[in-house]
């Protein structure tokens, strides 16, 4: 299949990478934000300037960008998907983006004759290039059955969560959860740092108990080795998707105030310490300052 890929950062490399793998012909946007993109096009990827010239070499065109008004700019700005798309064309969008902006984005894609899903994915970059990441997705029923041989190039585990923006509604639940629990224990470890805990026991405690899973397991390499990629994931990024989880519970009226206690943490730790550190550095950025 032709396939349209607009955005090759961290994740997308590996998406983009895992097609090629499959088969697939690949067309790439070009843009700043690309990781390095020889390896693609070596093995025969093509480049475009502006995503209507992607929109049309392609059958299906993958959207993975950092959210909402990029996803947006991507369709509707000059030259944009849109303006490109063929009838019966696909769109999947597997940025982390706000439920009510993706039901008008499904629309305005139909409206073009084109077809869409939302397919935010789970895991990290490490999952991404190894081919394993998780999907989960929003959609007409028949059209997640269409696109399942695709998704599963790059996914372990592919889940239909229900009709359009479900997807990321599910996303930003998962991520409210995976952030929360990090944070929570991240300003636990800045405590017992500060206790004179040693950074090894406070894990090795938290691991046979009530802090086992997957949120430790993340922040372990930080912890003991001071290694933070095993979440290459910025802060900044964080701050986002917990602000588009309360914005999703305030659409639905649901309770946030913990989200909201979230969202300042890293509010606070990315004006303290800048947009681009990972996620498992918040330990250190929550330790007090000398005086």
């Amino acid at each position: 299949m032709n396939i349209g890929m607009i955005g090759i950062g961290l994740m997308g490399h590996g998406i983009a990478t895992n097609l090629q793998k499959h088969g697939h012909q690949l067309t790439l946007l070009r843009h700043s934000g690309n990781q390095p993109v020889d390896g693609l096009v070596a093995a025969g990827a093509g480049q475009a300037d502006t995503p209507a010239e992607v929109a049309r070499r392609s059958q299906m065109v993958l959207l993975c960008v950092t959210g909402t008004p990029q996803v947006e700019a991507v369709l509707h700005g000059p030259d944009g998907v849109l303006s490109g798309l063929a009838t019966g064309s696909v769109v999947i969008d597997c940025s982390t983006a706000i439920p009510s902006s993706t039901e008008k984005v499904a629309q305005a894609v139909a409206e073009r004759g084109g077809r869409f899903l939302d397919s935010p994915m789970t895991r990290t970059p490490k999952e991404a290039a190894e081919g394993r990441l998780n999907l989960l997705v929003g959609g007409d029923t028949g059209l997640f059955q269409e696109c399942l041989p695709v998704l599963r190039c790059f996914a372990e585990n592919v889940t239909l969560v229900g009709g359009t923006g479900a997807g990321h509604r599910m996303k930003l639940l998962h991520n409210y959860v995976s952030l929360g629990s990090i944070a929570l224990i991240a300003e636990a470890a800045a405590a017992a740092l500060n206790a004179d805990i040693d950074p090894a026991v406070f894990v090795e405690v938290l691991a046979k108990g009530g802090g086992a899973g997957s949120a430790l397991e993340r922040l372990r390499p930080y912890l003991t080795q001071h290694d933070p990629s095993a979440l290459r994931f910025a802060m900044s990024n964080a701050l986002k998707d917990i602000g588009y989880f309360t914005t999703m519970a305030k659409d639905s009226g649901s309770t946030h105030g913990i989200a909201n206690a979230v969202q300042q943490t890293f509010a606070e730790a990315v004006e303290r310490s800048g947009p681009d550190r990972f996620v498992p550095e918040l330990v250190d950025v929550l330790r007090p300052r000398p005086h």
